[in-house]
């Protein structure tokens, strides 16, 4: 295994999946509601996506390339509303003590769904294949695609580790009346993400 290539792609891992946008907004709310494993096992769907597009990016699997590039429009509009969906349960949520383990969404339930979630923008396959060709990570060969895979799940895994643990030291802190306003302010964004989402694809 080329441990150059490897790190390069951790690198790359790490940088993409530490962009903020809805996941991140909804991965943060899981764990300050649920707890760090909860989000944790969140972070890792969205990880798990990531490596899927990555690796379909490093294999060059064109067909399936195609395909999912060519249904962007009605993907992008089914995670618009799921985001839109979210935004507005996570907007009205009212906490006033910690969620018992019954109120707890189970951690399959947590993995699948942002796993699911990430997975409907199909463009990431392409700004994948366009990074990778920008700074020159060429797989060449299947170890060296599996190498890419691997470094991406890696990276991503990495960060949703340092997110969810500095979320979770910090959930002590966060009292019930100051995260009513945190599922306001994220709820009201990942509405607007959602619906920017449903804007793009309806125009596209």
């Amino acid at each position: 295994m080329d441990i150059a290539l490897l790190a390069r792609a951790i690198g790359l891992g790490f940088t993409i999946a530490a962009a903020v946008g809805p996941i991140s907004l909804l991965t943060i709310r899981r764990t300050l509601a649920h707890g760090q494993l909860y989000g944790l096992v969140s972070g890792l769907g969205v990880a798990l996506a990531d490596a899927t597009y990555a690796a379909i990016a490093a294999f060059g699997l064109t067909a399936v390339t195609s395909v999912l590039v060519g249904s962007r429009a009605v993907l992008g509009l089914v995670g618009g509303v799921v985001l839109v969906w979210l935004g507005y349960r996570t907007f009205v949520a009212r906490p006033t003590t910690a969620p018992s383990d019954a109120d707890r969404p189970g951690l399959a339930a947590a993995f699948l769904s942002i796993y699911g979630l990430t997975m409907t923008n199909p463009m990431t396959i392409l700004s994948f294949a366009a990074v990778f060709a920008a700074l020159g990570l060429s797989g060449g060969s299947f170890l060296g695609a599996a190498t890419l895979t691997l470094g991406v799940l890696l990276g991503s895994a990495l960060w949703w580790v340092v997110l969810t643990t500095v979320v979770g030291r910090l959930r002590a802190r966060v009292t019930p009346a100051a995260l009513v306003w945190v599922n306001r302010a994220s709820g009201a964004l990942i509405v607007a993400l959602g619906v920017i989402a449903i804007a793009a694809a309806v125009r596209g």
